[in-house]
């Protein structure tokens, strides 16, 4: 140990990527759960854009409405969010929500990406559910569990669940989940319940948490170790697919198989 590694403390600098997020406006979520899993290897820098279906302090109607969740990715507004952010040197970009996605399908995320691309600098975008796709393949999971937000309404659960059966998937369970709606409700050991009880019967290969402000990347170690399912989440997929997508191949014990060094994209 040099004397500077004694007399200088950790600044954040030496981080082995940065990864950029674009995030509803009064969402914490996502770079919360990122920042987690990062630690000191990966540092996390959020952009943020209107998402009208929240208000300050990240409030929420009980269901969300749908015309702001449709809306949320049309241009112009993401194309110069994500463009101001990738101005700064990022390893890989993050478009941290899920909701969108389901309403415009497999194709439409792809049809984003290659809208994005051009304006990014070469820098990697990786959206939720095109990596929760890539995750599920790399993980060999046939049939699918879902446990949406409880924000989110019957038919855009429906639409999720669509979502994934056009990306090839046996979805064999699908359902906003049963705690009272509200990110400030939701807590591990409710949602570790929750999946227990009802989707854990289910007869799934694996669950998927969908909804970037839900709160569940710290149930993940205790699902799969008492109850037998593989567990993906929003933030956790987007986080691994957007390194993977740039090369950073990070092992991170504690928050999924996903995370297990022989775990690559196919």
């Amino acid at each position: 140990m040099t004397i500077q590694d004694k007399i200088f403390r950790p600044d954040g600098w030496s981080a082995t990527a940065r990864l950029g997020l674009v995030v509803p406006h009064a969402d914490v979520g996502p770079e919360a759960e990122c920042a987690a899993l990062g630690g000191t290897q990966i540092s996390v820098h959020g952009a943020r854009i209107n998402f009208s279906a929240m208000r300050a302090g990240g409030e929420m109607d009980p269901k969300i409405p749908h015309d702001p969740v449709e809306s949320f990715t049309q241009p112009p507004y993401i194309d110069d969010i994500a463009a101001s952010l990738c101005e700064s040197p990022l390893t890989a970009l993050g478009l941290a929500f899920t909701s969108s996605a389901y309403k415009h399908g497999p194709e439409g995320e792809r049809a984003l990406v290659e809208r994005l691309r051009p304006r990014l600098r070469g820098i990697p975008v990786v959206t939720t559910c095109l990596a929760a796709e890539t995750a599920l393949r790399s993980l060999g999971i046939k049939r699918l569990a879902i446990v949406n937000p409880a924000w989110f309404d019957e038919d855009l659960d429906a639409l999720g669940a669509r979502y994934f059966e056009a990306a090839g998937f046996d979805v064999v369970h699908h359902a906003p989940c049963g705690l009272k709606s509200g990110q400030k409700y939701v807590s591990p050991p409710a949602l570790y319940d929750w999946i227990k009880t009802t989707v854990a019967p289910s007869g799934a290969d694996a669950v998927f948490v969908g909804g970037n402000g839900q709160r569940a990347i710290g149930v993940i170690d205790a699902v799969e170790s008492q109850l037998g399912l593989k567990m993906l989440t929003a933030n956790q997929v987007l986080f691994w697919g957007a390194l993977q997508a740039a090369g950073v191949q990070p092992s991170f014990e504690g928050y999924g198989t996903l995370f297990s060094k022989n775990v690559t994209p196919v």
